[in-house]
C-alpha cells in the first residue's frame, strides 16, 4: 500500500477529530478555567496546577443562591416541554393525517413563528404580563417559551407521523377501535421514539432559554440558572467571577449531557425511525 493511499484513508478520520475538537474546545476550557484558583484565572496552561475546587464551593454558597436557580430552570424546562410535547403531539398527528384547505400555508406560518427573533416578543409581551400580574412567575417564562418550542416540536413530529403507514390506524379501526382510541393505543406506543426525541430538543431549548426569563424576572429567587449566572458577582465591585461563572456553566451543562449520553440509543431511534416507511 502506497504512502498516499494511506494518507487518503486516515484523511475522514483527522476530519472528524478536528471538528470534534473544535466543538469541543470551548467546554474543555471551560471547564478547565473552572478548576483554577481565582489568582490563577488568566492562566493559560491546558491543566489547572494546583486544581482547586474553590470556584465551586463560591457557586453553591448562600450568597448565589444558585441552587434555587437551578429548581426555577427545571421547573421551567419541563413545564414547558410537557406542555409544548401534548400540544404538538396532537397538532402534528391533525397536520400529517387529515386533509384540508390550506394546511400546507398553515404548517409554514406555525415553523415561520419559531424565525422571529425573541427580542422582538419580548417588550409586547412584558407589558402584557405586567398589566396581568404574571412579572416574577413562572408563567411568565413558560408561555414565551413556548412560543419557539411548540413550533419545533410540531414540526419535527409532523415529518415523523407522515412516514408511519396509514394502514396502522385503519387495521386498529377494522379491530373495533375509534380513530381517537387508535391514535392513543397504537400510534402513539409506536411514536415513542419520535416523542422522546423531540422532548430531549425542546427541553434543551428551554434551559438554555436567557433573554426571556432576564425580561420577565426581577426577584434572585425567581432567576433561572443562565440568569443567576449573568448577576454573579466578584468579591468586589470591579471584580469579575470568571471562575465563578465557569463553574456555574460546567454545572449547567453537566445534566444535559448526561441525559444525552443515558438516552443517546432513543435519541438516534427518534431520529432514524422516520426515516423509510
Amino acid at each position: 500500500m502506497t504512502p498516499t493511499v494511506k494518507w487518503r484513508q486516515w484523511l475522514p478520520y483527522a476530519g472528524v477529530a478536528a471538528v470534534v475538537a473544535y466543538c469541543l474546545a470551548p467546554f474543555y476550557w471551560m471547564l478547565v478555567s473552572s478548576l483554577r484558583r481565582s489568582t490563577d484565572i488568566f492562566s493559560t496552561s491546558l491543566w489547572p496546577s494546583p486544581v482547586s475546587l474553590e470556584n465551586y464551593r463560591s457557586v453553591f454558597g448562600p450568597a448565589q443562591g444558585f441552587t434555587r436557580a437551578l429548581l426555577n430552570s427545571l421547573v421551567v424546562a419541563g413545564i414547558t416541554t410537557a406542555l409544548s410535547l401534548l400540544l404538538a403531539t396532537f397538532t402534528a398527528y391533525a397536520m400529517a393525517r387529515l386533509e384540508f384547505r390550506f394546511k400546507r400555508l398553515i404548517l409554514t406560518l406555525i415553523i415561520a413563528t419559531s424565525m422571529f427573533p425573541v427580542v422582538s416578543i419580548v417588550v409586547p409581551l412584558l407589558k402584557l404580563f405586567t398589566d396581568l400580574g404574571w412579572i416574577n412567575t413562572y408563567q411568565a417564562m413558560i408561555v414565551p417559551s413556548m412560543s419557539f418550542t411548540l413550533p419545533l416540536a410540531v414540526w419535527n413530529l409532523t415529518t415523523f407521523f407522515r412516514q408511519m403507514p396509514d394502514e396502522l390506524e385503519h387495521a386498529a379501526m377494522v379491530d373495533g377501535c375509534t380513530r381517537g382510541q387508535a391514535f392513543r393505543k397504537v400510534i402513539v406506543p409506536l411514536a415513542a421514539p419520535g416523542l422522546f426525541t423531540t422532548a430531549i430538543i425542546t427541553f434543551i431549548a428551554a434551559w438554555n432559554e436567557f433573554l426571556i426569563a432576564l425580561s420577565m424576572t426581577n426577584k434572585p429567587g425567581m432567576q433561572t440558572a443562565t440568569v443567576a449566572i449573568s448577576k454573579f458577582s466578584g468579591a468586589t465591585t470591579y471584580q469579575t467571577p470568571f471562575g465563578s461563572q465557569m463553574a456555574a456553566g460546567v454545572v449547567v451543562t453537566i445534566p444535559l449531557v448526561v441525559m444525552v449520553l443515558l438516552f443517546q440509543r432513543r435519541i438516534v431511534a427518534g431520529l432514524t425511525a422516520g426515516a423509510a416507511k
